[in-house]
C-alpha cells in the first residue's frame, strides 16, 4: 500500500491499471436513435462525397466571377433552390438566383450575397466585384466517398449521431455500456421509501452515483445497502463483482465498523491507494479484485460525489471501449478570497457566472463534506492547491465543473 498521494498520480494509477485489463465489455448493432452515448466499435464511413456536389452557402445570385463586377448588370434566367433534381449550365453573361443549401448550376464559380445586389426587373446590378469560389462549398471538399468520418473509440455525442444518420448509417456498432455495480455501507442508512429513525440517513449515495454512472456512459446496478456485519457486506460484494466495476459508498475509514478494506482482501484485492491528499473525499480506495475495478468512496455524499468524478469515472470510459477523458479543469477570475488552512488539494461546492465575458466563481458556504444541500447549489467545485491555500478576489482559480448542469 501507498502512502496517501495527489489526486492526479491516484487518477494516473487507475487509468494504468484499468487499461491494462483491456477488456471491454463487448460490442453490439444498435440503431443510431438509441445510440447516443455509447463508443463505437468500428469505423463509419462516408457512403458519397460530401458535399455530394458544389453547394451555395448564402441566398444571392450564382455568376461567372469575372463577369459580377462593381456595376455590371447581368440578366437573371430563374431560380435554384435547395432540392431541384436538375442544374441547366449557366449562360455566359447571365446569372441564376440561388438559395443557401442548392446545387451550383455549372458554369458558375462564385454566389453573390443578396445584399450585394440591386435587382430591376430582369437585370441584377452589381455592387461589389466578385471571387471565384466565394461562398461555394466545392463538391467533396468535406469528406471524399469512402473516408473515415468516426472512428472507433469516438463517443457518440449529438454532433457524431447527426454526422452518421448524414452518412446513411442506420445501424452502428457500439460497445456495450459497462455495467456499475453500486453498494452503500452502514447500519444507520435505510433505504430512500422508509422514514429514518433519529439517528438514522436515507440512502442517497446510490441514487447520486447511480445518476453519475449514467452521466460518464455506464450502467448503473443498484444492489441497495450492506449493514456493517462482515458476512453481510462478503456477500454483497461478492454479488457485486459480478459487474463490470463495483463502487462502495461507506466504511472505507479507520474506525472499528469501516469493514469495506478488510472484506476486500479476504477476497483477494490488491491495492493500488487508500488515501488521496484532497478534501473531501480522503479515504478513498482503488483496488482490482478478481479481476474488476473497484472503488470504496467515503460515505459522506459530497466526498462520495467528488471522488466518483475524479477517479471512477476514467474506469468507466476505458471499459466503453474509449480512452479515459481528461479532467475538465477551467480557469475563471476569484470574486472573493479563499482561505484553506490544512496541506490537502480542497474540492469546494462553488458556483461559476459570467459576467461581461468572463468566468467568474465563487465558493459557497458550507459545512463540511455531508452538506448536500450546499451542493444542489454549486454549479462547479473551486479547486484549491493544498501548496498554496490562501488565494485572493482577483486571481485565477481552478474549476471542475459539475457535468450535469454546467
Amino acid at each position: 500500500m501507498q502512502a496517501m498521494i495527489s489526486y492526479e498520480q491516484a487518477r494516473q494509477l487507475v487509468i494504468r491499471e484499468v487499461s491494462a485489463l483491456r477488456k471491454t465489455t463487448g460490442a453490439e448493432r444498435r440503431a443510431l436513435r438509441e445510440a447516443l452515448g455509447f463508443v463505437l466499435a468500428e469505423n463509419v464511413a462516408a457512403d458519397r462525397e460530401y458535399p455530394p456536389f458544389d453547394r451555395a452557402t448564402r441566398d444571392g445570385y450564382a455568376v461567372r466571377a469575372a463577369e459580377a463586377q462593381p456595376g455590371a448588370a447581368l440578366p437573371c434566367f430563374g431560380e435554384w433552390k435547395a432540392g431541384d433534381a436538375s442544374l441547366v449550365p449557366l449562360v455566359a453573361g447571365s446569372c441564376v438566383q440561388i438559395m443557401t443549401g442548392a446545387g451550383v448550376p455549372p458554369g458558375a464559380d462564385a454566389v453573390v450575397m443578396i445584399e450585394h445586389t440591386t435587382r430591376e426587373g430582369e437585370r441584377v446590378k452589381f455592387a461589389r466585384a466578385a471571387a471565384a469560389g466565394q461562398n461555394i462549398v466545392p463538391r467533396g471538399s468535406e469528406a471524399g466517398a469512402g473516408a473515415i468520418l468516426l472512428r472507433a473509440g469516438q463517443r457518440l455525442g449529438f454532433a457524431e449521431i447527426g454526422l452518421a444518420a448524414q452518412a446513411g448509417a442506420c445501424q452502428v456498432a457500439v460497445h456495450r455500456k459497462p455495467r456499475v455495480a453500486i453498494l452503500s455501507t452502514g447500519d444507520e442508512v435505510v433505504a430512500m421509501e422508509d422514514t429514518p429513525g433519529a439517528f438514522q440517513i436515507r440512502n442517497s449515495n446510490s441514487l447520486s452515483l447511480a445518476a453519475q454512472v449514467r452521466i460518464a456512459g455506464g450502467e448503473s446496478v443498484e444492489l441497495g445497502n450492506a449493514p456493517d456485519r462482515t458476512e453481510v457486506l462478503r456477500s454483497h460484494i461478492a454479488e457485486g463483482l459480478q459487474a463490470d466495476v463495483l463502487v462502495l459508498s461507506g466504511g472505507v475509514s479507520m474506525g472499528k465498523y469501516d469493514l469495506v478494506e478488510p472484506v476486500l482482501r479476504e477476497l483477494g484485492a490488491e491495492f493500488f491507494f487508500d488515501a488521496v491528499a484532497i478534501r473531501p473525499g480522503k479515504p478513498a480506495v482503488f483496488a482490482i479484485c478478481q479481476g474488476k475495478p473497484v472503488f470504496g468512496l467515503p460515505g459522506n455524499p459530497v466526498s462520495t460525489m467528488v471522488t466518483f468524478e475524479l477517479f471512477a469515472t476514467a474506469a468507466v470510459d476505458i471499459l466503453s471501449g474509449a480512452e479515459a477523458r481528461a479532467l475538465p479543469l477551467l480557469r475563471a477570475r476569484l470574486g472573493a478570497a479563499v482561505r484553506q488552512k490544512n496541506a490537502l488539494t480542497h474540492f469546494l461546492p462553488a458556483r461559476v457566472e459570467w459576467s461581461g465575458g468572463e468566468a467568474v466563481v465563487r465558493e459557497l458556504n458550507w459545512k463540511g463534506s455531508g452538506d448536500v444541500a450546499a451542493l444542489g447549489r454549486a454549479n462547479c467545485f473551486l479547486v484549491v492547491d493544498g501548496e498554496r491555500g490562501e488565494l485572493e478576489a482577483g486571481e485565477w482559480a481552478t474549476v471542475l465543473p459539475r457535468r450535469d448542469v454546467l
